[in-house]
């Protein structure tokens, strides 16, 4: 299930403001809790509210990690998590597509101002969509009002019926292009999935590459990032790896691993903790992007009122999300859930402090528990970026 189906989700169900009042740790921290004491309590906490597994990493400026695992890696076996096991990226792929946007727009390929219709002539048309309009920048930031169509699952029926289709780029942008847009294009925000996958065609025309190809060549070779794969249309992940759990409710947990991630052509991904608190280290570092190019990534925009109780007080920017820290300040990342794997992360604007948590399992069935999942995970980022 992606992390806009589970938003999806909760704005069904109509979120409660009570719910999300506040991220406060599950955990009460006290003076002497080391930071790996302190994170082994943040991961047993999430684990506590009924996620099968869970992994944690954070980096401190001085490198020094911290790590911490929770539950295990198989509800049949009962093995434990590996702290450096693999996940699904998913939606934190989106940070990689903007890099490398980034990074052509500084080289003088593009411009964020150029239309879709520039790069993609008659692909954005139908139903009032109007690719003349939109952007590459309003695709970055969320603000196209392309509607999201994407194929997903609510059902373990469902699951077991679509868990190995492919869809290609340009049938996901047909599917979007039937409905007419959600507002006219940089009048509102809106994630939009399918913004991305035309922004990994529009790279595509931009470099003669496709689009995971340049994400390798411009972001994870530079950096020795090795545990970051694109897996394309294969339904497994590398070895070691928790098994994805998907809760649809009471009695009803079902193992979704073995699936065909849909976008697969630019946003079928796998990482580690590791490599994914590299990444953002890297990239709010300021190695990957020429200062003027990030500090664009960082312009940010108000998130919808629906997603702004997923992310209390989170704003946009392209690519990338800025949260505010319980401490002061604010951090950035970008969360990713796909196929039972929901992942959050966060690094301090300096890139000199991140963390990662992974968790192996989705509890996607009431506002509820998909609540108190999100809440718990970023409350071990706020913790473990205050310090």
């Amino acid at each position: 299930m992606t992390s806009t189906r589970r938003m999806r989700l909760a704005v069904a169900l109509g979120v409660s403001a009570i719910l999300v009042a506040g991220v406060a740790a599950a955990v009460v921290q006290t003076a002497g809790d080391s930071p790996v004491e302190r994170l082994r309590q943040d991961t047993e906490a999430i684990h506590a509210l009924g996620i099968s597994g869970v992994q944690a990493r954070v980096i401190a400026p001085d490198g020094q990690q911290s790590v911490a695992t929770s539950g295990t890696a198989d509800l049949n076996t009962g093995r434990p998590v590996a702290s450096d096991g693999y996940f699904r990226m998913a939606s934190t792929a989106k940070t990689l597509v903007a890099t490398v946007v980034l990074q052509l727009e500084a080289e003088g390929l593009l411009s964020l101002d150029d239309t879709v219709d520039h790069w993609l002539p008659a692909v954005v048309q139908g139903n009032g969509n109007d690719g003349s309009r939109s952007t590459i920048r309003q695709l970055l930031q969320h603000t196209s009002g392309i509607h999201d169509d994407l194929p997903g699952y609510t059902t373990p029926e469902e699951y077991y019926q679509q868990r190995h289709d492919v869809h290609s780029s340009e049938q996901l942008v047909v599917r979007a292009m039937a409905h007419a847009p959600a507002f006219q294009p940089g009048e509102d925000w809106g994630y939009s999935n399918t913004g991305y996958v035309l922004l990994g065609t529009i790279i595509e025309k931009a470099t003669g590459q496709p689009g995971h190809q340049e994400i390798e060549d411009r972001i994870l070779r530079p950096l020795g990032l090795d545990q970051t794969l694109w897996t394309g249309t294969s339904p497994t992940l590398p070895q070691p790896h928790a098994q994805a759990y998907q809760f649809f409710g009471p009695g009803s947990v079902v193992d979704v691993t073995d699936q065909i991630p849909v976008g697969h052509e630019v946003l079928s991904w796998v990482t580690t903790t590791n490599d994914e608190n590299e990444f953002f280290r890297a990239l709010l570092g300021g190695r990957l992007l020429p200062t003027r190019q990030l500090e664009k990534m960082k312009q940010t925009v108000p998130v919808s009122a629906e997603v702004q109780q997923m992310w209390p007080g989170g704003r946009y920017g392209l690519g990338l999300v800025e949260r505010p820290l319980s401490c002061g300040g604010s951090y950035w990342g970008h969360e990713g859930g796909d196929g039972g794997y929901i992942t959050l992360n966060g690094v301090t604007a300096d890139g000199g402090r991140s963390a990662v948590v992974s968790m192996s399992e989705a509890r996607g069935d009431t506002l509820e528990h998909i609540q108190e999942q999100e809440n718990a995970a970023s409350a071990l980022i706020d913790r473990a970026l205050c310090v």
